[in-house]
Order: structure tokens, then C-alpha cells, then sequence
């Protein structure tokens, strides 16, 4: 077996041994944090060498660090990506991302549904600033997403699972219809995490994660990460250097860290949250469920092909805002705060939180009513999580 040919690889292997680099120096095992914003060159030449991009050996933080490099070749092998790149958070990695990829004049098919600081992006900076056409489509139609394309379209976003309404995207379909043309379609795929869904394997051509979520999983880094085809993320980088959103090397050893038990703890997540939201679908202060793993789910269907896990995140309907407020401030065990993928269950409430930002006619159109709930469910004993819920639901 080749050293890096990590295809023929089981995927909890994978996960483990793509990207990780023993130290040629010491020896040592666990890859050491490589804290300096500078590197040291041999001689005048090497240093030339390097910069004129002879020598491909580091140079300054900024322009490449061993610890962020080695977290974005295992997140874009864990993606079948052909590279990857390292921001200081999702918002970096997704507005790095878009200002390469459109300008003024171009036109962008967004999904109706989206985290609301990307809708934020979308709508003040890109729109707003920089005369980037937006239009907000229902992206679990693939003919409405057809019926939405010009001659200027350039990006084709998607979230799916949508934040927080956990709405579908067939991605597949969706790059079908970019066939031949100029289109990206970028997937934030934060919610499945790479164990559970990999877009470039569907046809998209950037995956984006949030790696504060499941990629770190311990809720105590932010960081963002981007993968796709070399003939976007070779450009990229180069926007990556002159913006300079870029990722720590500390950041990076933790997420490199946290990632190595991801295949456990998204099992756990998963298995967790389907019995938390069967449980809320019988509940009877519960108007409504929305999780993928759900047969109730209205794209059940299409999860079960597109996804191999239906992840640890859903939300949920109350009655009002005034009920909700009472269910998130009696939970005893959950956490009461934003963010999702960490090995503690989270509760929010999207309308006056993360989304907040958005009007609230765009709000409620999306999905986001005051009576949602969003919740990411932990790896805690699952009967312990229901317990929580039900007292805090009975209030």
C-alpha cells in the first residue's frame, strides 16, 4: 500500500491516519504545536527559493504552517477533496470562499435557508456591498433551483441539512445541472460533519465546514475548513494570504486532536439524537419535529441516500416564544448556549439568537418561527438528555 493512498482505507482509519505526521525531529508520535509566525532558512537561496516557490518548505504563519496543513489534507482526504485549506472560523472559510468566487455583477442561488450570519454575508456584504445579485431559493426543489439559474450565475450555496430547520438539498441533482457551465456549487456541510455525507462525492465542488462543530467536537476551538478541486483551491490560496483569515497552529493541533474520535462520537450523536426525537414526536408539548431520521421526515428519503447518518442536531417545535423561554430556562442537565457538536447537549432558541440578525419576514419564511427550538444532543446517557427535555417540556 502506498503511503498516502488512503482510498483503500477503512474510514475510521482514515480518520486517524490521514494527515497525521510524525515529528522528523524528535520522533515523537503526537505531531508537536508549531508556535512561531516564522520559519528559518538554511541561506539566502533557501530563503529566495522558498518565496519564488522553488522549495516548496515553509516560510511565515501566514503563508502555511505544518499543523494547519496537516488538518486540511486529512478533512479533504475524510472528503475525497483534492486539497483544503484552514481559516480562523466557518464565516472565515465561507466568505473567503465566495469573495473568490463571484464579483461584482454575478448572481448567486443561495438556499432559502441558511445559518444567519452566512444570510448576513449573503445579503449586506455581498449584495449589499459589493452588487452580487442573491436570490433566496427553496433549494429542496431542484426545478425551482433550475428555474433560478441566469446566465450570471457563478454559485449554487447550499446548507443541508439547513441551520436549524434541518431542510434537504439533493446535491447530486443540484450539480447535475452544472454540468457544463461555469456554476459552483458550494455545500456547507457542517451539520453531517465529512463522516457522515461528503459532497464532492455528489458532484459539489467546495465543501465547507464550521470545524468548531463535530470536526473539534469539544466545544473549545473555533476554526473553519474548506475542500474541494485543486483548480479552485490553488487560486484560493492565494486570497487566503492576501485577506488573512487563517487558522492558529494551536487551533489546529485541537481540531486535529478532536477530529481523531470523530467516527465514535458521531455514532453517538446520531444513535442519541434518533431517540431524543422520537421521544419529542410523542411528546404532547411538541407541535412539531424536524430530523432527517425521522420517517416523518418529508426528505426521509433522500437523507437515507445521501447521508449514511442523519447527525446529532434537530430542532423542534412549542406552542410560543413564551414557552420555549420556560422550556430552555428549566433544562437542568443540557446547556443553555449557542453552537452545536460538542459532546454536551446545547439548547437554543434560533429566532432570538442565531438568527436574529435575520428580519423576521425572512425569518419565519425560512423555517425560523419563535416557537423553534434547536437542539444538538451530546453523547451523554440518552435516557438522562429525555429526562432533562421532559421535565423542562412539563414546566
Amino acid at each position: 500500500m502506498k503511503k498516502h493512498d488512503f482510498s483503500k482505507l477503512g474510514y475510521s482509519t482514515r480518520i486517524l491516519h490521514a494527515g497525521h505526521k510524525v515529528d522528523p525531529t524528535t520522533g515523537s508520535h503526537t505531531m508537536p504545536i508549531y508556535q512561531t509566525s516564522t520559519f528559518v532558512f538554511e541561506d539566502a537561496d533557501q530563503g529566495a527559493a522558498r518565496f519564488g516557490g522553488t522549495d516548496p518548505g515553509y516560510k511565515y504563519s501566514r503563508l502555511g504552517n505544518p499543523n494547519t496543513d496537516a488538518l486540511a489534507e486529512k478533512i479533504a482526504a475524510l472528503e475525497n477533496a483534492e486539497a483544503g485549506l484552514c481559516f480562523g472560523s466557518g464565516m472565515a472559510a465561507i466568505s473567503t470562499v465566495m469573495f473568490h468566487l463571484v464579483k461584482t455583477g454575478d448572481h448567486v442561488v443561495a438556499a432559502d435557508a441558511l445559518y444567519g450570519a452566512t444570510f448576513a454575508l449573503f445579503e449586506k456584504t455581498l449584495k449589499g456591498k459589493y452588487g452580487v445579485e442573491i436570490d433566496w431559493v427553496d433549494t429542496s426543489d431542484v426545478e425551482k433551483v433550475k428555474a433560478a439559474i441566469k446566465p450570471n450565475t457563478r454559485v449554487i450555496y447550499l446548507e443541508t441539512p439547513a441551520n436549524p430547520t434541518l431542510k434537504m438539498a439533493d446535491i447530486a441533482a443540484i450539480s447535475e445541472l452544472t454540468q457544463g457551465t461555469d456554476i459552483k456549487v458550494v455545500v456547507d456541510n457542517t451539520f453531517m460533519s465529512p463522516y457522515f455525507q461528503r459532497p464532492i462525492d455528489l458532484g459539489a465542488h467546495v465543501s465547507i465546514h464550521s470545524a468548531t462543530k463535530y470536526i473539534g467536537g469539544h466545544g473549545d476551538v473555533v476554526g473553519g475548513i474548506a475542500v474541494g478541486y485543486a483548480d479552485i483551491f490553488k487560486p484560493l490560496f492565494a486570497d487566503l494570504k492576501e485577506i488573512g483569515p487563517i487558522m492558529g497552529p494551536f487551533d489546529a493541533f485541537l481540531l486535529n486532536r478532536g477530529v481523531r474520535t470523530l467516527a465514535l462520537r458521531m455514532e453517538k450523536h446520531n444513535e442519541n439524537a434518533l431517540k431524543v426525537a422520537e421521544f419529542l414526536e410523542g411528546h404532547p408539548e411538541v407541535t412539531a419535529v424536524y430530523y432527517p431520521g425521522l420517517k416523518s421526515h418529508p426528505q426521509h428519503e433522500l437523507a437515507k441516500r445521501q447521508m449514511s447518518g442523519f447527525g446529532g442536531t434537530l430542532s423542534f417545535e412549542v406552542k410560543s416564544f413564551e414557552k420555549g423561554k420556560t422550556l430552555m430556562n428549566s433544562v437542568k442537565l443540557m446547556h443553555l448556549a449557542v453552537s452545536l457538536g460538542d459532546v454536551h447537549t446545547l439548547i437554543q432558541h434560533p429566532a432570538s439568537m442565531t438568527h436574529a440578525i435575520m428580519p423576521k419576514a425572512e425569518r419565519e419564511a425560512s423555517g425560523v418561527t419563535d416557537g423553534l427550538i434547536r437542539l444538538s444532543v451530546g453523547i451523554e446517557d440518552v435516557e438522562d438528555i429525555i429526562a432533562d427535555l421532559d421535565q423542562a417540556l412539563r414546566a
